[in-house]
């Protein structure tokens, strides 16, 4: 399990085509810096579409998936 940590899942709404991953930390809330985001990259906890990413400037696109460790899941959506 996840020792009684409680999974957050939400869409992820973004603007444009494509986000960088260390950008969609920033905006959905999950850092407050881009030195904490690339610290929680470099922690191998940060998985784009179930595959460990390690690249900050990975680029995102609708329908890609975010997990973070056990407490967080998302799915990119682009917004109308």
């Amino acid at each position: 399990m996840n020792g009684g940590k409680t999974l957050k899942e939400e869409n992820i709404e973004i603007k444009t085509d494509y986000i960088t991953l260390i950008q969609l930390l920033k905006w959905a809330g999950l850092v407050s810096t881009g030195g904490e985001g690339k610290a929680l990259i470099r922690g191998k906890s940060v998985k784009v579409n179930g595959e460990l990413e390690t690249r900050p400037g990975r680029k995102l696109t609708p329908g890609d998936t975010l997990s973070i460790g056990e407490e967080f899941h998302g799915v990119i959506v682009k917004s109308q």
